[in-house]
């Protein structure tokens, strides 16, 4: 385990779930003596600061990341080229950027190339949040027991890596490091898949007319319910997702396309034997699923 941190200022850009909810994580733990936030929205800002999640919020990026020694990234995905060419003149000597996307290699192509020689770039990726979204929605505890994920470049300072692992395990996260395009291969399959079929299946009953509609919302069974929460999550948020890693995206979306031909021949042929070796193998993922007890009703993974 590594050293608990301490940070005179952290400025986080985005104050929405994750960002809102690290913020508070941070200040109970007492991990820093002042946090600030800047948003898009000048009233998310402001409602951080109304709720006390920050202590300052800043007109622009660089009012915010001005003297911090730690920048928390938490916006979607397609916003970080320009945050990075907004903040780097007021970045402080030796301040270390890290960021909460769900796409790691992206955070090394728009970040990186835009920031100073005297900050440290450590990519991160909290495999933890909610169907809800806003500084509202936020609460300290959203990371406990749950994975962050980091993925360092070779060159990255290892004071800086130390750092923003101590920051996570404070938080009550258990920190895993890994390779970029590895980390997007894997959460493509465990997340972003997943999130496309939701939407695609929730889409489905969307479009039916309006009495089997109003039905299938009355009798919505338990797999249904969980499909709707998944696609009742922030949609700029998921589109910059798709996009961004739609390389590994893609190829997952394949593979699962291939094995759904298979079931669809199975179930067309009668094969009942096939199918219940394709139904049964499934089950020794949901074991692994509980035995390092990812599941819970109030950890929900969105990102």
């Amino acid at each position: 385990m590594a050293d608990t941190p301490h940070f005179s200022r952290v400025a986080f850009i985005g104050v929405g779930l994750i960002g809102s909810s690290l913020a508070r994580a941070v200040r109970k733990a007492g991990l820093a003596d002042r946090i600030v936030c800047w948003s898009r929205r000048a009233e998310t800002s402001a409602r951080a600061l109304e709720l006390g999640v920050v202590d300052e919020a800043a007109e622009t990026v660089a009012d915010a990341v001005a003297g911090a020694d730690l920048v928390v990234i938490a916006i979607h995905l397609r916003g970080y080229e320009d945050v990075a060419k907004a903040m780097a003149p007021a970045l402080a000597e030796g301040a270390i950027v890290t960021d909460v996307g769900s796409s790691k290699q992206v955070a090394l192509k728009a970040l990186a190339p835009h920031l100073p020689d005297h900050v440290h770039l450590v990519p991160g990726h909290p495999v933890a949040g909610t169907e809800f979204s806003g500084p509202d929605s936020g609460f300290a505890e959203l990371f406990e027991g749950r994975w962050c994920i980091l993925t360092p470049a070779e060159e990255t300072d290892a004071g800086a890596l130390a750092q923003v692992t101590g920051l996570w395990e404070a938080v009550g996260s258990s920190v895993q490091i890994m390779e970029p395009e590895h980390h997007d291969v894997v959460l493509a399959l465990t997340s972003h898949l997943p999130h496309i079929i939701a939407y695609t299946i929730v889409g489905t009953a969307a479009e039916m007319e309006g009495d089997l509609k109003s039905e299938v919302i009355q009798f919505s069974a338990g797999g249904f319910r969980d499909f709707t929460r998944i696609a009742a999550t922030n949609p700029e948020f998921w589109r910059d997702v798709f996009l961004v890693n739609k390389d590994a995206v893609l190829d997952v979306l394949g593979r699962f396309e291939e094995d759904l031909s298979a079931v669809r021949k199975a179930i067309r042929r009668g094969d009942a034997d096939g199918l219940l070796a394709m139904l049964t193998r499934t089950r020794d993922i949901r074991r692994g699923v509980i035995d390092a007890r990812q599941d819970s009703d109030w950890h929900r993974e969105t990102g």
